[in-house]
């Protein structure tokens, strides 16, 4: 008898399994018009071939690879990201096990007392009752209109906004070393300039009271070179200021404390020049690469999918309860002879008193997703412009 009827629901299963459907939008990456090439990038120098991954290793300086390497392997940002990412695959993983049944295991022991008017006088039955129970519990909902499905759908496009974020975040980093880097060359350049141009306007200075106290020059000609050996020296400590703030955000960006590059970085050095072409690939090239461009894209994606979700709320939620289980008023009389029990049916819930609620879900979705299309067209056109820029 339990034979048969645990085949006619699980033929029920795979007939409501076999009609199933996901409700909601399905997703369609958006259609973006875009230039054949840069306006930009007509000139000589410049080549539409893709772009370079490891870019800072074109300008073959090693203190700059050795600090991009130590970025890549110790910054903070980026143990912030590969730890989102990693959050977004668990429950990734978390939402597709509810495509599986649930089952849970349970020991349980009630003490009863009845009171003497529930009893109906039947003396045979005792008021004072205690029951031993140890079983398995399992529940599964038949994904009949996708919900599961669809959430599925979004955490799968979470982990790829994560994994674009990570993507961001590095080349963020990387371009933020590579800017510090070349800016702490440029200034130890420029402080090197300034300290030849106050040795050479000392000589100037030198050779204007000599000539003064030869009585060939004017107190005005000394003054002139005074007050110009005095501006140029002016410049030194706001240089110096800006050299040790740069190696200082340098050591961060590397996960170090601020000064533990400086004895390193300290010595002039020359500024990276680049190679005589720079690639910089085409703009529809340029859109599929782009990690905050995938960001945005995957983040609509994963808006279209909660739609789905919320939509499916509207719709009766069927799941399949189930229980096997020993029990005994005694403990000694566990496993015994008839103490085995089961329970199996469908549990049916609907939100048939609660739809406002539902399509108050489902509206905040659909905002939601016109919101992530109206930033992912901006995050385009703010991309088109930096490099044209």
């Amino acid at each position: 008898m339990m034979i048969n009827r645990v085949g006619q629901i699980t033929t029920l299963i795979a007939a409501s399994l076999l009609t199933a459907c996901a409700v909601g939008p399905d997703y369609q990456r958006p259609v973006t018009a875009t230039p054949e090439r840069f306006a930009e990038g007509k000139q000589a120098e410049f080549s539409t071939k893709a772009i370079e991954v490891t870019w800072w290793q074109l300008f073959k300086d090693p203190q700059l690879s050795a600090l991009v390497n130590q970025t890549i392997l110790n910054n903070h940002d980026l143990e912030v990201a590969q730890a989102n990412l990693r959050e977004a695959r668990a429950l990734y993983l978390d939402a597709e096990l509810n495509l599986a049944p649930t089952v849970t295991m349970h020991n349980n022991f009630t003490e009863q007392l009845r009171s003497t008017g529930s009893m109906n006088n039947r003396a045979f039955v005792p008021r004072n009752l205690s029951l031993y129970s140890t079983g398995f519990d399992a529940s599964w909902e038949l994904d009949l209109f996708g919900r599961v499905r669809r959430n599925i759908e979004a955490s799968s496009d979470v982990v790829d906004v994560q994994e674009a974020s990570l993507k961001d975040v590095k080349v963020s980093l990387i371009a933020e070393v590579a800017r510090n880097y070349f800016e702490l060359r440029g200034l130890q350049n420029q402080l090197a300039v300034i300290k030849q141009n106050i040795e050479n306007q000392q000589q100037t200075l030198d050779i204007t009271q000599v000539r003064v106290d030869n009585g060939r020059g004017t107190e005005l000609d000394t003054a002139r070179a005074a007050a110009q050996l005095d501006s140029t020296r002016a410049a030194v400590p706001t240089l110096e200021t800006a050299i040790s703030h740069t190696i200082h955000r340098l050591s961060v960006l590397t996960a170090q404390l601020p000064d533990a590059l400086t004895a390193n970085l300290s010595k002039a050095m020359p500024i990276p020049t680049l190679p005589e072409i720079v690639a910089i690939g085409n703009p529809a090239d340029l859109l599929r690469r782009r990690p905050d461009v995938q960001m945005v894209e995957r983040s609509l994606a994963a808006s279209t999918a909660r739609i789905g979700v919320a939509t499916a709320d509207l719709f009766p939620r069927v799941t399949f309860v189930g229980t096997v289980s020993l029990e005994a008023t005694a403990l000694s009389s566990m496993g015994a002879a008839g103490s085995g029990a089961y329970s199996l049916g469908p549990r049916i819930s609907w939100a048939a008193f609660d739809l406002g609620r539902v399509y108050a879900r489902i509206k905040a979705a659909d905002a939601r997703a016109d919101a992530d299309l109206a930033t992912y067209k901006q995050t385009v056109l703010n991309v088109l412009e930096e490099t044209e820029n």
